[in-house]
């Protein structure tokens, strides 16, 4: 295999499931916002990478100016997601979503 060998499809699928599956078990595992908005990320990522093979495999664009899209979603949950956990750490002192759960509105 030549070093400057294209890398086949079905790598990039097998990369962005194994990025999306390690980000949806951090999700369900961890207890701390801000690592869930971390493992959020993973899998929007996983999602980009797999759209950006995608185009890159098909020849098209549709792809790769989606994934803008996708980040710019990505950047503003960020910052209402950090926004809502720094405001409830100020109320409650805590960060744990189990604490969370009793909040009512």
């Amino acid at each position: 295999m030549a070093w400057n060998a294209p890398v086949p499809f079905a790598s990039w699928v097998m990369l962005s499931g194994v990025l999306f599956s390690i980000g949806a078990v951090g999700f369900l595992i961890r207890k701390d916002p801000i690592i869930m908005f971390m493992c959020i990320e993973l899998m929007l990522n996983a999602g980009n990478l797999l759209f950006i093979a995608a185009a890159r495999y098909l020849g098209i664009m549709d792809g790769q100016v989606f994934v803008f899209f996708v980040m710019a979603v990505a950047a503003a949950e960020v910052a209402v997601g950090l926004a809502i956990i720094v405001a409830i750490f100020r109320t409650k002192s805590t960060i744990d979503v189990d604490e969370m759960s009793g909040m009512r509105g």
